[in-house]
């Protein structure tokens, strides 16, 4: 089974749940919200949309969404959240036509997304297909540093490391019923990977920043930047 298709049945197990376990704790953080333009009337393609807390965010700032997400559960429950959007079940390693005309404003993306990504060049190749010339992607994440140093700020895995991690079940939150079963793939890219393949594909980049953290009542070593965020122009 490919990457993406093992991590489409991992989610569609549990993408209810996990909303009702992480309720109030997901949208855009309050200091990406200061990193992004004025949005009212701008089109914006919303990437990895899961359950839709982030895309009805996007809608309240005034936007016309489009989302993508490979998970059919998800998007189910993302069109109960925000129905005025233009939802597409799809892989965005392989983003569809219409996606990919050169339209939009924005492509927005973030909040546990990359190590779902298993070629990161495919992935920046649509993002660039997708903004018009002058649009911008904005893209934040866990730092990826982060992704092997524990909370305390201990190291304790490789950085340089890339092989795949394939695992079950879920650490980051808590599930009510069965344990999940299905296997999941992951893959942890290091920062000049992502910025190497976002340039790669014709971006520029216009911003890099880093965040102590990006979440509220999480204790972590205020030593390590725990999130980043990065944005990037299409050449007008």
């Amino acid at each position: 089974m490919q990457p993406s298709d093992q991590n489409r049945r991992a989610w569609d197990e549990i993408h209810r749940r996990r909303t009702q376990a992480m309720a109030g704790q997901l949208g855009i953080p309050a200091q990406i919200r200061d990193l992004m333009p004025d949005l009212e009337g701008k089109h914006v393609l919303h990437l990895q949309c899961a359950t839709g807390e982030s895309t009805a965010d996007l809608v309240e700032l005034g936007a016309l969404v489009t989302a993508i997400d490979i998970s059919a559960e998800a998007l189910e429950i993302a069109r109960e959240r925000a129905p005025d959007v233009a939802y597409v079940h799809a892989d965005v390693h392989e983003l569809p036509l219409e996606a990919r005309r050169g339209r939009f404003d924005l492509v927005f993306t973030g909040g546990g997304v990359l190590v779902w990504l298993h070629d990161l060049d495919a992935w920046a190749s649509g993002i660039a297909s997708a903004l018009r010339p002058g649009g911008t992607l904005l893209l934040y994440d866990a730092h990826p540093v982060t992704q092997f140093v524990d909370r305390l700020g201990h190291w304790r895995d490789d950085y340089f490391d890339e092989s795949p991690v394939v695992t079950s079940g879920w650490e980051h939150f808590d599930l009510a019923g069965p344990d999940a079963t299905e296997e999941k793939y992951e893959r942890y890219w290091r920062l000049e990977q992502i910025v190497s393949s976002i340039t790669g594909a014709g971006l520029a980049l216009t911003r890099l920043a880093e965040f102590q953290t990006l979440y509220r009542g999480i204790q972590r070593d205020r030593r390590v930047p725990w999130d980043f965020a990065l944005i990037a122009d299409k050449p007008a």
